[in-house]
């Protein structure tokens, strides 16, 4: 992933110094949407961090992923604006929803614009759809959809180009 999308990541996602619920029925996050410590225990309500150790959790995170990411696609070719939209994705859903997708498997035939728009078919969350505009509340689930068409407006730039 690169340097700048692992920047992108982290602003998206937001810095909290003590874990919260971002969205009803999510798990608690801490630091820059992590739902894991470093070391592989859960975030529980209750837990502090600070931004460098956020950013030492984000990037533990993202390596990790990334060597499951790259395992998943043999001999696929993408540009690094794909990967790092890709990797988004899977620090958002994890490995193994990435691993089960329609986007992994229409890259590995070739089909990468309809991996881009595969990625709009993930846009619930605990049981909601967030495409809908009665989920947009306080509580609701909007970010999930807007970051799922972001992602896919990236994705479309990097098939033009």
């Amino acid at each position: 992933m690169s340097a700048a999308a692992l920047i992108g990541l982290a602003v998206s996602e937001g810095y909290v110094g003590e874990a919260m619920t971002p969205t009803k029925g999510d798990r608690p996050t801490l630091g820059f949407g992590s739902t894991f410590h470093a070391d592989g225990r859960p975030v529980q309500l209750g837990d502090r961090t600070d931004p460098v150790r956020a950013l030492v959790t984000l990037r533990a995170h993202v390596d990790k992923e990334e060597a499951a990411f790259q395992r998943s696609l043999p001999g696929a070719r993408l540009t690094q604006g794909e990967y790092d939209l890709y990797m988004d994705f899977v620090y958002q859903y994890g490995t193994g929803a990435w691993s089960g997708s329609s986007m992994r498997r229409r890259i590995l035939a070739q089909d990468y614009r309809g991996a881009c728009d595969a990625l709009l078919l993930w846009r619930k969350q605990g049981g909601r759809d967030c495409s809908l505009p009665q989920h947009w509340g306080p509580q609701g689930c909007k970010g999930v959809w807007t970051r799922q068409l972001e992602r896919h407006a990236k994705c479309l730039a990097e098939q033009e180009g």
